[in-house]
């Protein structure tokens, strides 16, 4: 049952998700077969940074998602002769190897074997790629573990017929989006996405994201646009400079500021105003660089060219 309340530990949680039951009683009954899907980046308009537990966010964020900065990945599985209940992957990058994206997705595979352990009992092999640059700032881990999840879920589906209905399969792709990368929870969810529990939103959860949908007209077709100044990957990864906001003497303050900005953006979400709007987002961004610099050690992300 995935319809969780919010006062769960991930601890509860994990066990509810996980199902010893997924594992396929005679793989001969099974046919090779390959599922397909497109996912997309977000931009936060309230920023998640800093986290806690497994992959659990210090405050609520709010996210556009952005249609046009994609991940596709197409993934086939077939039985595997030896069912020794271990990841067996291959895994390319826009059709050649990558060695280092391809660590992570097994590992990530291994750490959510209790919640699909069927994928033990299967040959994986994957093909992922990107209308944009990757690692450039863009946010493709959330394309990435998002289209990742969707499939997994697909995967499920198909084979025990467990998740019935729109609202619960993305559900439960946004909580193991959530595993593999933190915001990409929030891209399962079209327009806008909410992930963080807060009073503000009801039936926001920290465990997976929610569409937000109380958004003025004019916010419905606000475009983005991405002018790229580089594309070498970041000097820090997003996970490092989360580890760092871990000893930051801003993060208390920062983690409260965003809860206040949130109750700040939502009205003006909501009645369509633009100069408020834009305050906001552009005072967050300038503050995510701010904890950047004054992480330790320090770091920056912005180019002479932003």
């Amino acid at each position: 049952m995935l319809y969780l309340p919010l006062d769960n530990t991930e601890e509860y949680i994990m066990l509810n998700y996980t199902n010893p039951k997924l594992l396929i009683p005679n793989l001969n009954d099974i046919e090779p077969s390959a599922v397909a899907w497109r996912s997309p980046s977000n931009i936060a308009l309230i920023k998640y940074w800093g986290k806690h537990g497994i992959q659990l966010p210090k405050n609520p964020s709010i996210s556009f998602t952005l249609e046009n900065t994609y991940t596709e990945t197409y993934l086939e599985y077939a039985p595997k002769s030896n069912n020794d209940g271990q990841i067996d992957l291959d895994f390319t990058f826009e059709g050649e190897p990558n060695e280092t994206f391809s660590k992570k997705i097994k590992a990530f595979l291994e750490s959510i074997l209790p919640i699909f352990p069927f994928l033990g009992q299967l040959s994986l092999t994957i093909d992922s790629g990107n209308s944009f640059p990757h690692s450039a700032g863009i946010a493709s881990s959330a394309s990435s573990m998002s289209a990742l999840a969707l499939c997994l879920c697909t995967i499920e589906d198909e084979l025990f017929g467990t998740l019935e209905g729109d609202e619960v399969f993305h559900q439960k792709s946004s909580y193991i989006a959530r595993l593999g990368s933190g915001s990409a929870c929030r891209s399962i969810h079209g327009t806008m996405a909410v992930w963080g529990e807060t009073p503000l939103i009801k039936g926001s959860s920290d465990f997976y994201a929610v569409a937000y949908e109380e958004v003025h007209e004019i916010f419905q077709h606000f475009q983005n646009d991405i002018l790229i100044v580089s594309t070498d990957e970041k000097a820090v990864s997003s996970s490092v400079g989360h580890r760092l906001m871990e000893n930051n003497p801003y993060a208390p303050a920062r983690f409260q500021q965003a809860k206040d900005r949130l109750a700040s953006l939502l009205p003006a979400l909501k009645s369509g105003d633009l100069e408020r709007f834009g305050q906001i987002v552009e005072d967050e961004a300038l503050t995510l660089h701010a904890l950047m610099m004054t992480s330790n050690p320090s770091f920056i992300l912005m180019q002479p060219n932003s």
